[in-house]
């Protein structure tokens, strides 16, 4: 089984993704928070940074959002020449803000337009192209027609939430309509969705054998030495911090903009510890990088981290 980091928009960028394959690994390919290309044609400095491979030593595939081919092929054409053998295109958002502009799983609404769209990448895109996708926009009942549609491509991957994008994330993902697309397509699959434990990994892969891979988000966030065959202490967590501090005072320049990326970053991976409330509240309650730092210092120093065996139970995330 190959196990990927889900795409977290604010969260799994290339100082995150190198750092977490550098301490703790056990992922076999990254996926960036989506890049959505213009008409303008022209690559920002931050997307530049981000694409560049000397900034992504681990194994990358870049994501797109985007509904014009024409845009879609253009971005495609510069990841292809900046070194890239893949792109992932994005079918699975389910943002308001998003499908609103028919983007990310707003494009499973109109499945004509879809069609039309992926016969023209498809047809044009000089590296492979890889689709995460819901099940459908308002139900599963969408699942076949949208599974009809992608067979007609040689689509490289197929990385399935089985969510449909009305349902956002609440309740629980829809395995039966999994168990459809695992029956009804000669595709490589991926599961996405609700894998916060090696547990949940090892029950995906024996009840869907078809599956080739899983990409997990959050449980990767909650504890990034989910997958890692390192002995996790509080070393190795607090080197990874100071790292992630370091690099982003690099990156992001004002203190205020780092304070809020590793606050996010940190009210996620305190699922390492036994998790004391009063340090996530004065994490929470941190009004700058000083104050920050010094809850997350306290919670490693002062907190044990979880038992491997936490880890290994089954949660009910998945029932």
């Amino acid at each position: 089984m190959k196990y990927y980091l889900a795409p977290m928009e604010g969260l799994t960028d290339s100082v995150f993704r190198t750092l977490h394959h550098e301490y703790f690994g056990g992922v076999d390919r990254y996926y960036t928070p989506f890049f959505s290309p213009t008409e303008v044609h022209r690559l920002t400095p931050r997307e530049l940074r981000e694409l560049d491979l000397a900034n992504n030593p681990a194994p990358t595939v870049p994501q797109l959002l985007c509904k014009n081919a024409d845009d879609f092929l253009w971005m495609a054409g510069q990841i292809a020449d900046m070194g890239y053998e893949e792109v992932n295109l994005n079918l699975g958002c389910p943002s308001g803000t998003v499908t609103a502009k028919r983007k990310g799983a707003g494009m499973l609404a109109d499945t004509d337009a879809l069609d039309a769209f992926l016969e023209r990448v498809f047809d044009a895109c000089p590296i492979d192209i890889s689709i995460k996708t819901r099940i459908g926009y308002q139900d599963e009942g969408e699942l076949p027609e949208l599974l009809e549609i992608f067979g007609r491509y040689p689509i490289r991957e197929l990385i399935v939430h089985p969510r449909t994008s009305k349902e956002m994330y609440r309740g629980v993902p829809h395995l039966d309509a999994y168990d459809y697309v695992c029956a009804n397509t000669k595709i490589p699959l991926c599961y996405n969705g609700n894998v916060s434990t090696r547990a949940d990994a090892a029950y995906i892969a024996v009840r869907f054998p078809q599956t080739e891979a899983i990409m997990i988000g959050r449980g990767l966030l909650q504890n990034p030495a989910l997958l890692s065959d390192k002995k996790v202490t509080r070393m190795l967590v607090r080197d990874f911090h100071e790292q992630l501090l370091g690099r982003y005072r690099v990156v992001l320049g004002s203190e205020h903009a780092v304070a809020g990326r590793m606050k996010e970053i940190w009210l996620l991976m305190s699922g390492m510890f036994e998790t004391d409330k009063k340090y996530v509240r004065r994490l929470q309650q941190s009004r700058d990088l000083a104050e920050l730092n010094g809850a997350v210092m306290a919670m490693i120093c002062e907190l044990p981290l979880k038992r491997p065996e936490e880890f290994n139970k089954r949660s009910d995330s998945l029932l």
